[in-house]
């Protein structure tokens, strides 16, 4: 028996879950298909350069048709498969359904790269049951990596079982992060930057939350922090990232979200924090 397999829920609780609810290997062997038929099929529709449908928060911020066309399949997978689960997704919006189960869908989280052609963007897909979430599913589809995770299951990378780096000091931290959109609140962002970097090893900027939360998960950087974004980027990464044994959080106690993620091992983590805490990187 693999490791995989060992830390894996059982079929019984595949089945039928704790008090009728589904299991959490359930609903990850769902999200894990329904991301790869939907990065398939982002692939395989992918034009030169892709067409821009519209913008969101600003000129920069933009959606592509694929965005949407890969959010409805990912939809109906889900509508097939569990028809009274509800679905909150980027595009689309929350859509009500019936019961405790709910689907976090980021049809391609790293847009922006998506549309350039570089290689980091990923189909993040993530179910909660009764308000937590159980199982994630990230896939990024240009280097071909499943990352998922299920709730007490460990964090995993294919067969690969995940552990975030630890004892890094901040000072020889690798620590990656992202901006936002509007000009003002990018302007933050840089002076918040510029007085974190003297004190890590280095910044990376990849272009995506959830696979950003990954690199923590996998050990490809030490900490990540950013501002702006959503939930849909976050749900499923912060699942893995946890699994992995990073801590996930807002500042000051608070949990992720758009104010603020910051995700290291826990030490690290308050490194970080206390670095953070005086520049009051939420403000803009």
């Amino acid at each position: 028996m693999s490791e995989r397999e060992h830390d894996m829920p059982g079929e019984a609780e595949s089945a039928a879950g704790k008090n009728g609810s589904p299991g959490a290997g359930e609903l990850l062997r769902l999200a894990v298909s329904i991301a790869a038929e939907a990065g398939e099929m982002l692939l395989a529709e992918r034009p030169a350069r892709p067409k821009v449908l519209a913008t969101k928060s600003s000129p920069t911020d933009v959606v592509t048709e694929l965005d949407q066309a890969a959010e409805k399949l990912i939809r109906t997978r889900i509508r097939e498969a569990r028809p009274y689960d509800s679905i909150l997704g980027e595009e689309g919006g929350d859509t009500p359904g019936e019961g405790g189960v709910r689907w976090v869908v980021d049809p391609i989280d790293g847009t922006v790269n998506f549309l350039y052609g570089l290689p980091d963007w990923a189909v993040s897909i993530a179910v909660e049951v009764d308000g937590t979430v159980v199982a994630g599913a990230v896939h990024n589809v240009p280097r071909g990596e499943m990352f998922t995770a299920t709730l007490g299951g460990g964090a995993w990378l294919g067969d690969e079982r995940l552990h975030c780096s630890t004892g890094v000091p901040l000072g020889q931290a690798l620590v990656a992060t992202g901006f936002g959109y509007a000009a003002e609140r990018r302007r933050v962002q840089a002076e918040v930057l510029a007085k974190v970097l003297p004190h890590v090893r280095d910044i990376r900027r990849g272009g995506s939350c959830a696979i950003d939360l990954c690199s923590v998960a996998a050990g490809r950087v030490d900490a990540y922090y950013e501002r702006g974004t959503n939930y849909w980027d976050f749900a499923a990464a912060a699942l893995i990232a946890s699994e992995a044994g990073a801590r996930v959080g807002g500042m000051h106690g608070r949990p992720p979200g758009p104010a603020m993620v910051l995700c290291a091992e826990p030490g690290l983590f308050a490194e970080l924090h206390a670095l953070l805490a005086p520049l009051d990187p939420e403000r803009g």
